[in-house]
Protein backbone atom coordinates (compact mmCIF):
# COMPACT_ATOMS: atom_id res chain seq x y z
CA UNK A 1 0.00 0.00 0.00
CA UNK A 2 1.42 3.32 -1.31
CA UNK A 3 1.57 5.77 1.81
CA UNK A 4 -0.56 9.18 2.05
CA UNK A 5 0.95 12.05 3.80
CA UNK A 6 -1.53 12.60 6.39
CA UNK A 7 -3.65 9.51 6.27
CA UNK A 8 -4.36 9.49 9.74
CA UNK A 9 -7.07 12.61 8.38
CA UNK A 10 -8.70 10.51 6.39
CA UNK A 11 -8.75 7.01 7.97
CA UNK A 12 -9.91 6.50 11.73
CA UNK A 13 -8.67 4.17 13.87
CA UNK A 14 -10.26 0.92 13.55
CA UNK A 15 -9.93 -2.03 16.03
CA UNK A 16 -10.32 -5.34 14.53
CA UNK A 17 -14.16 -6.57 14.41
CA UNK A 18 -14.70 -7.24 18.13
CA UNK A 19 -17.62 -10.21 19.66
CA UNK A 20 -20.51 -8.48 20.73
CA UNK A 21 -20.55 -8.85 25.15
CA UNK A 22 -23.48 -10.75 24.57
CA UNK A 23 -21.66 -13.67 22.47
CA UNK A 24 -18.25 -13.46 23.91
CA UNK A 25 -19.25 -14.04 27.46
CA UNK A 26 -20.72 -17.33 26.35
CA UNK A 27 -17.23 -18.88 25.70
CA UNK A 28 -13.30 -18.53 26.09
CA UNK A 29 -12.03 -17.32 22.42
CA UNK A 30 -10.40 -14.22 22.62
CA UNK A 31 -12.65 -11.44 21.92
CA UNK A 32 -10.53 -9.99 19.18
CA UNK A 33 -10.43 -11.37 15.51
CA UNK A 34 -7.12 -10.65 13.92
CA UNK A 35 -6.56 -8.46 11.19
CA UNK A 36 -6.47 -9.56 7.16
CA UNK A 37 -3.34 -7.83 5.21
CA UNK A 38 -5.48 -5.25 4.14
CA UNK A 39 -6.88 -3.50 6.91
CA UNK A 40 -3.65 -4.20 8.94
CA UNK A 41 -1.42 -2.10 5.86
CA UNK A 42 -4.67 0.69 6.27
CA UNK A 43 -3.77 0.98 9.70
CA UNK A 44 -0.26 1.11 9.87
CA UNK A 45 0.01 3.85 7.01
CA UNK A 46 -1.86 6.15 10.02
CA UNK A 47 1.41 6.27 11.70
CA UNK A 48 3.25 9.52 11.48
CA UNK A 49 7.03 7.76 11.79
CA UNK A 50 7.85 10.59 14.46
CA UNK A 51 11.88 11.32 14.32
CA UNK A 52 11.53 11.08 18.03
CA UNK A 53 8.89 8.54 18.09
CA UNK A 54 7.55 8.42 21.46
CA UNK A 55 5.80 4.55 21.00
CA UNK A 56 9.13 3.07 20.94
CA UNK A 57 11.03 4.78 24.12
CA UNK A 58 7.37 4.42 26.36
CA UNK A 59 7.58 0.32 25.19
CA UNK A 60 9.68 -1.51 27.81
CA UNK A 61 11.64 -3.64 25.21
CA UNK A 62 11.69 -0.23 22.53
CA UNK A 63 10.21 -2.47 19.78
CA UNK A 64 11.61 -0.06 16.58
CA UNK A 65 7.23 0.11 15.69
CA UNK A 66 7.33 2.78 13.10
CA UNK A 67 9.89 0.48 10.95
CA UNK A 68 7.35 -2.60 11.34
CA UNK A 69 4.49 -0.36 10.73
CA UNK A 70 6.25 0.13 7.18
CA UNK A 71 6.89 -3.39 6.40
CA UNK A 72 3.15 -4.10 7.04
CA UNK A 73 1.76 -1.38 4.44
CA UNK A 74 4.82 -2.52 2.21
CA UNK A 75 3.46 -6.25 2.19
CA UNK A 76 6.79 -6.94 3.46
CA UNK A 77 5.86 -9.07 6.49
CA UNK A 78 8.38 -11.71 7.20
CA UNK A 79 10.98 -8.73 7.23
CA UNK A 80 8.74 -7.16 9.91
CA UNK A 81 8.33 -10.55 11.95
CA UNK A 82 11.81 -10.91 11.83
CA UNK A 83 12.00 -7.42 13.01
CA UNK A 84 9.60 -7.58 15.76
CA UNK A 85 11.93 -10.68 16.92
CA UNK A 86 14.75 -8.64 17.04
CA UNK A 87 13.31 -6.85 20.14
CA UNK A 88 10.81 -9.10 21.51
CA UNK A 89 10.93 -12.73 21.74
CA UNK A 90 7.12 -12.65 22.53
CA UNK A 91 5.79 -10.41 20.07
CA UNK A 92 2.71 -12.60 19.39
CA UNK A 93 1.73 -12.13 22.92
CA UNK A 94 2.39 -8.35 23.64
CA UNK A 95 0.30 -7.54 20.88
CA UNK A 96 -2.68 -9.13 22.59
CA UNK A 97 -2.02 -8.82 26.78
CA UNK A 98 0.05 -5.54 27.12
CA UNK A 99 -1.77 -2.90 28.11
CA UNK A 100 -1.17 -0.62 25.06
CA UNK A 101 -3.25 2.33 26.17
CA UNK A 102 -0.74 3.50 28.95
CA UNK A 103 2.37 2.39 26.87
CA UNK A 104 2.78 2.67 23.46
CA UNK A 105 -0.55 3.44 22.03
CA UNK A 106 -0.81 5.89 25.14
CA UNK A 107 2.07 7.60 23.99
CA UNK A 108 1.54 7.69 20.20
CA UNK A 109 1.63 11.38 18.85
CA UNK A 110 -1.93 10.51 17.00
CA UNK A 111 -3.17 10.03 20.94
CA UNK A 112 -4.70 13.63 21.45
CA UNK A 113 -6.85 14.35 18.82
CA UNK A 114 -6.67 11.69 16.15
CA UNK A 115 -6.21 8.27 18.35
CA UNK A 116 -3.34 6.35 18.45
CA UNK A 117 -2.13 3.58 15.73
CA UNK A 118 -3.56 0.44 16.42
CA UNK A 119 0.18 -1.17 17.56
CA UNK A 120 -0.81 -4.07 19.31
CA UNK A 121 -3.02 -5.83 16.81
CA UNK A 122 -0.90 -4.81 13.93
CA UNK A 123 1.73 -6.48 15.90
CA UNK A 124 -0.52 -9.36 16.61
CA UNK A 125 -1.30 -10.00 12.96
CA UNK A 126 2.24 -9.61 12.07
CA UNK A 127 2.98 -12.31 13.81
CA UNK A 128 0.19 -14.86 13.71
CA UNK A 129 0.12 -13.99 10.00
CA UNK A 130 3.77 -14.81 9.49
CA UNK A 131 3.62 -18.24 11.54
CA UNK A 132 0.67 -19.51 9.17
CA UNK A 133 2.70 -18.83 6.68
CA UNK A 134 5.40 -20.79 7.39
CA UNK A 135 8.03 -18.36 8.99
CA UNK A 136 10.40 -19.02 11.34
CA UNK A 137 13.38 -17.67 12.53
CA UNK A 138 16.37 -18.43 11.06
CA UNK A 139 19.36 -19.45 12.77
CA UNK A 140 21.30 -20.88 10.09
CA UNK A 141 24.39 -18.59 11.08
CA UNK A 142 24.66 -19.81 14.38
CA UNK A 143 26.82 -22.25 15.48
CA UNK A 144 26.77 -24.57 18.27
CA UNK A 145 28.64 -23.33 21.36
CA UNK A 146 28.66 -26.87 23.61
CA UNK A 147 27.47 -24.62 26.18
CA UNK A 148 24.33 -25.50 28.62
CA UNK A 149 22.43 -23.16 30.47
CA UNK A 150 19.38 -24.20 32.53
CA UNK A 151 16.15 -21.83 32.72
CA UNK A 152 14.28 -22.49 35.58
CA UNK A 153 10.52 -21.00 34.30
CA UNK A 154 9.02 -21.53 31.41
CA UNK A 155 7.35 -17.83 31.72
CA UNK A 156 7.34 -15.10 29.65
CA UNK A 157 10.85 -14.09 31.19
CA UNK A 158 12.37 -18.16 31.24
CA UNK A 159 10.88 -18.05 27.14
CA UNK A 160 12.74 -15.22 26.17
CA UNK A 161 15.79 -15.99 27.88
CA UNK A 162 15.85 -19.29 26.16
CA UNK A 163 15.07 -17.73 22.82
CA UNK A 164 18.49 -15.64 23.12
CA UNK A 165 20.59 -18.26 24.71
CA UNK A 166 19.33 -20.76 21.36
CA UNK A 167 20.25 -17.35 19.05
CA UNK A 168 23.58 -17.72 20.53
CA UNK A 169 24.17 -21.51 20.02
CA UNK A 170 24.18 -22.05 23.64
CA UNK A 171 21.90 -25.17 24.57
CA UNK A 172 18.90 -23.92 26.82
CA UNK A 173 17.32 -26.61 28.73
CA UNK A 174 14.26 -24.54 30.49
CA UNK A 175 12.51 -26.71 33.18
CA UNK A 176 8.60 -26.15 34.80
CA UNK A 177 6.22 -27.65 37.11
CA UNK A 178 3.14 -26.79 34.93
CA UNK A 179 2.32 -29.60 32.48
CA UNK A 180 2.63 -26.83 29.49
CA UNK A 181 5.14 -23.85 29.00
CA UNK A 182 4.37 -20.09 29.27
CA UNK A 183 3.25 -19.68 33.06
CA UNK A 184 0.40 -17.35 33.97
CA UNK A 185 0.43 -16.95 29.87
CA UNK A 186 -1.07 -20.59 30.13
CA UNK A 187 -2.27 -20.62 33.69
CA UNK A 188 -3.32 -17.25 34.72
CA UNK A 189 -4.36 -15.29 31.48
CA UNK A 190 -7.61 -16.04 30.49
CA UNK A 191 -7.95 -17.63 26.85
CA UNK A 192 -10.38 -15.02 25.95
CA UNK A 193 -7.23 -12.56 26.23
CA UNK A 194 -4.82 -15.42 25.44
CA UNK A 195 -5.86 -18.14 23.66
CA UNK A 196 -3.68 -21.37 24.40
CA UNK A 197 -2.88 -22.47 20.98
CA UNK A 198 -0.94 -19.36 20.68
CA UNK A 199 1.30 -21.08 23.27
CA UNK A 200 1.09 -24.24 21.59
CA UNK A 201 2.41 -22.74 18.16
CA UNK A 202 5.62 -20.31 20.41
CA UNK A 203 6.61 -23.77 21.81
CA UNK A 204 6.92 -25.59 18.52
CA UNK A 205 8.45 -22.52 17.29
CA UNK A 206 11.20 -22.68 20.31
CA UNK A 207 12.07 -26.63 20.04
CA UNK A 208 12.24 -26.00 16.26
CA UNK A 209 15.13 -23.18 17.50
CA UNK A 210 16.41 -25.78 19.53
CA UNK A 211 14.97 -25.36 23.20
CA UNK A 212 14.37 -28.10 25.14
CA UNK A 213 11.29 -28.26 27.93
CA UNK A 214 11.37 -30.26 30.89
CA UNK A 215 7.97 -29.45 32.30
CA UNK A 216 5.71 -31.09 35.01
CA UNK A 217 9.22 -31.13 36.93
CA UNK A 218 9.05 -28.99 40.49
CA UNK A 219 12.83 -27.98 40.99
CA UNK A 220 13.93 -28.64 44.57
CA UNK A 221 17.29 -28.16 46.47
CA UNK A 222 18.82 -31.41 44.89
CA UNK A 223 17.70 -30.87 41.49
CA UNK A 224 19.04 -27.10 41.64
CA UNK A 225 21.99 -28.31 42.65
CA UNK A 226 22.44 -30.51 39.95
CA UNK A 227 21.24 -28.17 37.26
CA UNK A 228 23.60 -25.35 38.88
CA UNK A 229 26.84 -27.58 38.61
CA UNK A 230 25.93 -29.65 35.19
CA UNK A 231 25.05 -26.22 33.10
CA UNK A 232 27.47 -23.19 32.68
CA UNK A 233 25.00 -20.98 33.93
CA UNK A 234 21.23 -20.96 35.46
CA UNK A 235 18.07 -18.34 35.23
CA UNK A 236 15.53 -17.71 37.03
CA UNK A 237 12.18 -16.81 35.67
CA UNK A 238 9.90 -18.12 38.57
CA UNK A 239 7.34 -15.05 38.76
CA UNK A 240 5.53 -13.90 41.81
CA UNK A 241 2.75 -16.23 43.20
CA UNK A 242 2.61 -15.43 46.59
CA UNK A 243 -0.58 -13.36 47.60
CA UNK A 244 -0.76 -10.19 49.21
CA UNK A 245 -2.37 -10.78 52.77
CA UNK A 246 -4.80 -7.74 53.56
CA UNK A 247 -5.16 -9.76 56.80
CA UNK A 248 -9.38 -9.33 56.63
CA UNK A 249 -11.36 -10.47 59.36
CA UNK A 250 -13.32 -13.93 57.79
CA UNK A 251 -10.81 -14.78 55.12
CA UNK A 252 -10.74 -17.91 56.04
CA UNK A 253 -14.57 -18.53 55.60
CA UNK A 254 -15.37 -21.31 52.81
CA UNK A 255 -16.31 -19.60 49.89
CA UNK A 256 -13.20 -17.18 50.22
CA UNK A 257 -10.69 -17.25 47.18
CA UNK A 258 -7.17 -15.78 46.00
CA UNK A 259 -7.15 -15.15 42.79
CA UNK A 260 -4.17 -16.47 41.12
CA UNK A 261 -5.31 -20.23 42.35
CA UNK A 262 -8.53 -19.06 41.37
CA UNK A 263 -7.56 -18.49 37.58
CA UNK A 264 -4.77 -21.39 37.62
CA UNK A 265 -7.37 -23.80 38.70
CA UNK A 266 -9.96 -22.53 35.94
CA UNK A 267 -7.25 -22.73 33.21
CA UNK A 268 -6.71 -25.94 34.12
CA UNK A 269 -10.40 -27.03 33.70
CA UNK A 270 -10.27 -25.44 30.09
CA UNK A 271 -7.49 -27.52 29.50
CA UNK A 272 -8.90 -30.63 30.75
CA UNK A 273 -6.30 -31.14 33.22
CA UNK A 274 -6.56 -32.26 36.94
CA UNK A 275 -4.40 -30.99 39.86
CA UNK A 276 -4.68 -32.32 43.00
CA UNK A 277 -3.76 -28.94 44.97
CA UNK A 278 -6.59 -26.88 42.83
CA UNK A 279 -9.11 -25.21 44.92
CA UNK A 280 -12.92 -25.84 44.52
CA UNK A 281 -15.29 -23.29 43.21
CA UNK A 282 -18.60 -23.33 41.81
CA UNK A 283 -19.71 -20.39 40.37
CA UNK A 284 -23.02 -20.48 38.35
CA UNK A 285 -26.24 -18.69 39.82
CA UNK A 286 -24.17 -17.15 42.49
CA UNK A 287 -23.12 -14.05 43.67
CA UNK A 288 -19.49 -13.23 43.10
CA UNK A 289 -17.82 -10.04 44.70
CA UNK A 290 -13.93 -9.54 43.57
CA UNK A 291 -12.03 -6.94 45.67
CA UNK A 292 -8.92 -5.41 43.94
CA UNK A 293 -8.66 -3.22 40.37
CA UNK A 294 -5.61 -4.22 38.78
CA UNK A 295 -5.40 -6.75 35.69
CA UNK A 296 -5.85 -10.10 37.65
CA UNK A 297 -9.07 -8.61 39.45
CA UNK A 298 -10.22 -7.83 35.60
CA UNK A 299 -9.40 -11.58 34.74
CA UNK A 300 -11.45 -13.13 37.66
CA UNK A 301 -14.37 -10.63 37.12
CA UNK A 302 -14.75 -11.48 33.71
CA UNK A 303 -13.90 -15.46 34.27
CA UNK A 304 -17.00 -15.20 36.73
CA UNK A 305 -19.64 -14.23 34.03
CA UNK A 306 -18.10 -17.08 31.59
CA UNK A 307 -18.47 -19.74 34.31
CA UNK A 308 -22.36 -18.18 35.40
CA UNK A 309 -21.85 -15.72 37.82
CA UNK A 310 -25.95 -14.78 38.28
CA UNK A 311 -23.65 -11.07 39.62
CA UNK A 312 -20.27 -9.63 39.45
CA UNK A 313 -19.34 -7.08 41.81
CA UNK A 314 -15.52 -4.85 41.74
CA UNK A 315 -15.18 -3.28 44.63
CA UNK A 316 -11.80 -1.33 44.51
CA UNK A 317 -10.78 1.47 47.31
CA UNK A 318 -9.40 4.29 44.77
CA UNK A 319 -11.68 6.20 42.07
CA UNK A 320 -11.92 4.76 38.12
CA UNK A 321 -8.80 6.77 37.09
CA UNK A 322 -6.04 5.48 39.83
CA UNK A 323 -7.08 2.15 38.61
CA UNK A 324 -3.71 0.31 38.36
CA UNK A 325 -4.47 -2.21 35.06
CA UNK A 326 -5.89 -1.41 31.64
CA UNK A 327 -8.63 0.75 31.16
CA UNK A 328 -9.51 -1.23 28.24
CA UNK A 329 -10.06 -4.35 30.49
CA UNK A 330 -12.14 -2.01 32.89
CA UNK A 331 -14.74 -1.09 29.82
CA UNK A 332 -14.51 -4.68 28.69
CA UNK A 333 -15.51 -5.72 31.94
CA UNK A 334 -18.84 -3.14 32.09
CA UNK A 335 -19.68 -4.19 29.25
CA UNK A 336 -19.95 -7.95 29.72
CA UNK A 337 -22.02 -6.90 32.94
CA UNK A 338 -19.73 -6.33 35.96
CA UNK A 339 -20.51 -3.87 38.39
CA UNK A 340 -18.21 -1.54 39.91
CA UNK A 341 -18.31 0.39 43.26
CA UNK A 342 -15.41 2.52 43.51
CA UNK A 343 -13.87 4.19 46.83
CA UNK A 344 -14.77 1.19 48.79
CA UNK A 345 -12.02 -0.30 51.50
CA UNK A 346 -13.07 -4.19 52.62
CA UNK A 347 -13.21 -4.40 56.06
CA UNK A 348 -13.81 -7.47 56.84
CA UNK A 349 -15.54 -10.67 55.27
CA UNK A 350 -18.61 -12.00 56.91
CA UNK A 351 -20.21 -15.00 57.22
CA UNK A 352 -20.85 -18.19 59.24
CA UNK A 353 -20.25 -21.67 57.69
CA UNK A 354 -20.05 -19.74 54.64
CA UNK A 355 -18.84 -16.09 53.13
CA UNK A 356 -22.29 -14.11 53.16
CA UNK A 357 -20.69 -10.64 52.14
CA UNK A 358 -18.56 -8.06 52.61
CA UNK A 359 -18.36 -5.00 54.96
CA UNK A 360 -16.56 -1.89 53.15
CA UNK A 361 -16.50 1.62 53.80
CA UNK A 362 -16.24 4.64 51.46
CA UNK A 363 -12.97 6.12 51.37
CA UNK A 364 -11.62 10.19 50.43
CA UNK A 365 -8.17 11.52 49.90
CA UNK A 366 -7.13 12.24 52.98
CA UNK A 367 -6.32 15.77 54.17
CA UNK A 368 -2.96 14.77 55.79
CA UNK A 369 -0.80 13.22 53.29
CA UNK A 370 -0.88 13.37 49.63
CA UNK A 371 -2.04 10.40 47.84
CA UNK A 372 -3.42 8.36 51.03
CA UNK A 373 -6.84 7.70 51.97
CA UNK A 374 -9.06 7.99 55.19
CA UNK A 375 -12.29 6.42 55.85
CA UNK A 376 -15.43 8.21 55.66
CA UNK A 377 -17.12 8.29 58.87
CA UNK A 378 -20.69 6.52 59.00
CA UNK A 379 -20.47 5.17 55.64
CA UNK A 380 -19.91 1.42 56.51
CA UNK A 381 -22.12 -1.05 54.73
CA UNK A 382 -22.42 -4.72 53.70
CA UNK A 383 -22.57 -6.07 50.15
CA UNK A 384 -23.70 -9.64 49.71
CA UNK A 385 -22.31 -12.01 48.30
CA UNK A 386 -21.71 -15.93 47.79
CA UNK A 387 -18.10 -16.24 46.69
CA UNK A 388 -15.65 -13.33 47.58
CA UNK A 389 -12.13 -13.34 45.46
CA UNK A 390 -9.54 -11.21 46.84
CA UNK A 391 -6.67 -9.87 44.18
CA UNK A 392 -4.52 -7.59 46.08
CA UNK A 393 -1.40 -8.63 44.30
CA UNK A 394 1.30 -10.72 44.30
CA UNK A 395 4.98 -11.40 45.58
CA UNK A 396 7.90 -13.41 45.26
CA UNK A 397 8.25 -16.65 45.58
CA UNK A 398 11.94 -17.56 46.59
CA UNK A 399 12.70 -21.36 46.70
CA UNK A 400 14.32 -22.24 50.35
CA UNK A 401 17.36 -23.41 48.73
CA UNK A 402 18.27 -20.19 46.67
CA UNK A 403 19.79 -18.93 49.86
CA UNK A 404 21.32 -22.25 50.43
CA UNK A 405 23.71 -21.54 47.49
CA UNK A 406 24.35 -18.18 47.84
CA UNK A 407 21.55 -15.88 46.09
CA UNK A 408 21.24 -12.76 47.87
CA UNK A 409 17.83 -11.65 48.31
CA UNK A 410 16.33 -8.02 48.84
CA UNK A 411 13.62 -7.50 52.05
CA UNK A 412 10.18 -8.30 49.71
CA UNK A 413 12.23 -11.43 48.79
CA UNK A 414 12.99 -10.83 45.93
CA UNK A 415 15.97 -11.74 44.33
CA UNK A 416 18.68 -9.39 44.63
CA UNK A 417 20.02 -8.43 41.07
CA UNK A 418 22.98 -6.29 39.94
CA UNK A 419 22.52 -4.14 37.11
CA UNK A 420 19.49 -4.35 34.16
CA UNK A 421 20.96 -7.57 32.76
CA UNK A 422 20.15 -9.61 35.31
CA UNK A 423 23.35 -10.91 37.28
CA UNK A 424 22.81 -12.06 41.43
CA UNK A 425 25.76 -12.52 44.06
CA UNK A 426 25.72 -16.30 42.60
CA UNK A 427 28.06 -15.48 39.45
CA UNK A 428 26.21 -18.52 37.48
CA UNK A 429 22.84 -17.15 38.20
CA UNK A 430 21.09 -14.52 36.82
CA UNK A 431 17.28 -13.75 37.68
CA UNK A 432 14.73 -11.39 35.67
CA UNK A 433 10.88 -10.99 35.86
CA UNK A 434 8.29 -10.79 38.53
CA UNK A 435 11.10 -12.58 41.40
CA UNK A 436 13.23 -9.29 40.60
CA UNK A 437 10.47 -6.68 40.13
CA UNK A 438 7.36 -8.01 42.05
CA UNK A 439 4.03 -8.67 40.12
CA UNK A 440 4.91 -6.38 36.96
CA UNK A 441 3.70 -6.56 33.00
CA UNK A 442 4.63 -9.48 30.78
CA UNK A 443 6.33 -7.25 28.70
CA UNK A 444 8.95 -5.98 31.28
CA UNK A 445 9.68 -9.49 32.10
CA UNK A 446 10.36 -10.68 28.29
CA UNK A 447 12.56 -7.44 28.61
CA UNK A 448 14.58 -9.06 31.96
CA UNK A 449 14.80 -12.69 29.97
CA UNK A 450 15.86 -11.06 26.57
CA UNK A 451 18.76 -8.58 28.58
CA UNK A 452 19.39 -11.89 30.96
CA UNK A 453 20.06 -14.15 27.49
CA UNK A 454 22.17 -11.77 25.98
CA UNK A 455 24.30 -11.16 29.66
CA UNK A 456 24.48 -15.06 29.56
CA UNK A 457 26.01 -15.38 26.16
CA UNK A 458 28.59 -12.53 26.77
CA UNK A 459 29.44 -13.93 29.79
CA UNK A 460 30.31 -16.95 28.04
CA UNK A 461 32.12 -15.31 25.55
CA UNK A 462 29.72 -15.85 22.88
CA UNK A 463 27.15 -12.67 20.85
CA UNK A 464 23.89 -13.63 20.21
CA UNK A 465 22.35 -13.54 16.54
CA UNK A 466 20.53 -10.54 17.72
CA UNK A 467 23.56 -8.26 18.84
CA UNK A 468 25.85 -9.47 15.27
Amino acid sequence: MKARPFQFLDVPRRMPRELPANVRVLGWQEIYAGFEAEGAAEQGARCLDCGNPYCEWKCPVHNPIPDWLALVREGRLFEAAELAHSTNPLPEVCGRVCPQDRLCEGDCTLHTGFEAVTIGAIEKYIVDEAFRQGWRPDLSAVQPSGKRVAVIGAGPAGLACADRLARAGIQAHVFDRHAQIGGLLSYGIPAFKLEKSVMDVRREVLEGMGVQFHLGVDVDATLGAGLLRDHDALFLGTGATTPVDAGLPGQELPGVLSALPFLVANARRQRGEKHEGDVNFALAGRRVLVLGGGDTAMDCVRSAVRLGAAQVTCAYRRGEADMPGSAREVKHARAEGVHFLFHRQPLAIEGGAAVTGVRLAATRASSGRAGALELVPGSEETIAADVVIQSFGFRASPAPWWQDIGIELGGRGHVATRGPAGATSHPKVFAGGDNVRGADLVVTAVHDGREAGDAIARKLELAPLSSR
